[in-house]
């Protein structure tokens, strides 16, 4: 009933800049808070960001802060990374998901690669 579609990943060089999109498809009103979580190789997936659905409220991991803006636009059911000054730590699969304080997750979506190059 729900599909999380990630999009808008693809290879840039350190220091460039890419946006990511997020489609909540299946359901029209999302309350939750809605954030992003990455996963690179090997590695256990982790926290990015997070918005309420207001949008008043935004939350940061410390690896990302100062450099990703999270946003959501609610009547498109759409959530967005704006992600600038890439690094090559920052490569990795980016999904999206409901935020981390609710304790409750939807069926994860395939996820967009995002590789930054040295």
């Amino acid at each position: 009933q729900v599909q999380l579609v990630e999009s808008g990943g693809g290879l840039v060089q350190a220091g460039g800049s890419l946006r990511l999109s997020c489609a909540i498809s299946g359901r029209t009103f999302i309350t939750y808070d809605m954030g992003w979580y990455r996963q690179a190789p090997g590695k256990e997936r982790e926290f990015v960001a997070a918005i309420s659905w207001s949008g008043g409220r935004t939350t940061y991991s410390d690896s990302v802060k100062g450099r990703f803006t999270i946003s959501r636009d609610n009547a498109k059911n759409t959530i967005s990374l704006q992600m600038n000054s890439l690094k090559p730590e920052d490569t990795a699969i980016y999904y999206c998901n409901v935020g981390p304080r609710d304790n409750t997750f939807l069926s994860w979506g395939q996820g967009t690669q995002v590789t930054v190059s040295s």
